[in-house]
């Protein structure tokens, strides 16, 4: 795989909107109190935990993800009538979302009998995320 061709700017910002998406999902903003009470974590649980190194950490795994659907848009047999931007980059995050990350999450859940509604929050902003992503991705292509 040529690393050279992928525009790492995109994987930049793309991870960057995924992050911005998170803050506002998982706080008051969207989900972020119906999401607290499925997972069972507690105002004060989350003022002791290091949310310095939880956020660092997640960043640097959105990029990860990015970089690696970054590869997998870069694959794309492109054509005049199939090609690379912002539409086939929806595509891939839509794809990638529901066909991978949706449903490893969804059985994952399964196992540990988590709600449905859990799955929804945190599937639906991945999903959402990639969406985002691929768009970014697709069109800076």
């Amino acid at each position: 795989m040529d690393f050279s061709n992928l525009n790492y700017f995109a994987i930049l910002v793309s991870g960057i909107a995924i992050f911005g998406l998170g803050t506002m999902w998982y706080t008051s903003i969207l989900f972020g109190k119906a999401w607290q009470k499925e997972v069972e974590l507690s105002d004060e649980k989350i003022k002791n935990s290091n949310m310095a190194v939880t956020m660092t950490s997640s960043f640097l795994l959105m990029i990860l993800m990015v970089f690696g659907m970054a590869m997998l848009i870069q694959g794309h047999d492109a054509s005049e009538t199939n090609p690379v931007n912002w539409l086939s980059g929806l595509y891939h995050g839509l794809s990638i979302g529901i066909l991978f990350i949706g449903t490893s999450i969804g059985i994952n859940y399964l196992y540990q009998l988590k709600s449905f509604k859990l799955w929804l929050i945190d599937a639906g902003y991945q999903i959402i995320g990639l969406c985002i992503a691929g768009v970014i991705l697709g069109a800076w292509h």
